[in-house]
């Protein structure tokens, strides 16, 4: 299969969102299934069956099964696990603790406050 221009620019489009979309997948599989409910989103079952579903839309033009209207569902698969990564994701992991990079310990070893500023403690106008 030989794929120039246009064709190519659509093969790399298409790897990337297979790649976001595994991503995804492997993140909603990892998280806690109470994480879910506590954040109040849907359950674990649903967004692992939705980004499961997106995967394979996703991988069956890249194997050479072109779909029809492949375009449209991969719009589709892309909108639902933006979804899932700008507001699920964030939500789970803010209730179940998980850290990140740039997260997690404070410097000077002290737990924080809510009234805690990027340099330190908030003390109002003194």
């Amino acid at each position: 299969m030989l794929l120039t221009g246009f064709g190519f620019v659509l093969f790399l489009i298409s790897v990337f969102l297979l790649v976001f979309g595994i991503v995804a997948l492997v993140v909603a599989a990892t998280a806690r299934e109470d994480a879910y409910r506590a954040a109040d989103k849907r359950t674990k079952k649903f967004w692992v069956a939705i980004l499961a579903a997106v995967v394979a839309v996703n991988v069956l033009p890249i194997v050479g099964f072109p779909l029809p209207l492949s375009t449209m569902f991969q719009i589709a698969g892309l909108v639902g696990t933006i979804v899932f990564m700008v507001d699920v994701r964030p939500a789970v992991r803010a209730v179940s603790g998980g850290g990140g990079f740039g997260r997690g310990r404070r410097r000077g070893g002290g737990g924080g406050s809510s009234s805690d500023g990027p340099y330190g403690p908030y003390n109002g106008r003194r």
